[in-house]
């Protein structure tokens, strides 16, 4: 048996109930040229206590499907949000 993947991010949304939206940062070098790009992914993260708000870094962990698109479980709050309510927008390419 392999071992879940984990991953630290950055909650983008909690509107829904027991679920928060994750985003995870991965640095890539392109294969031919070179360059270093920054790649973004959002997961649907189960938070049973609703613990986590807006801009907290949090540590994920793979589970069983729970949902058709919610396949993490919260693992902890890494580093609460330092401002009060802090709203993140999408950035727009």
């Amino acid at each position: 048996m392999g071992k879940r993947k984990e991953f630290i991010g950055t909650v983008i949304s909690n509107k829904m109930n027991k679920t928060c939206i994750v985003r995870t940062l991965r640095i890539a070098k392109h294969p031919k040229y070179g360059r270093i790009t920054k790649k973004y992914n959002k997961y649907k993260v189960h938070d049973e206590k609703n613990t986590a708000k807006i801009g907290d870094l949090v540590r994920i962990q793979e589970s069983r499907p729970l949902s058709k698109d919610k396949r993490f479980i919260l693992l902890e709050v890494v580093k609460k949000s330092s401002l009060p309510h802090v709203e993140l927008k999408e950035e727009i390419k």
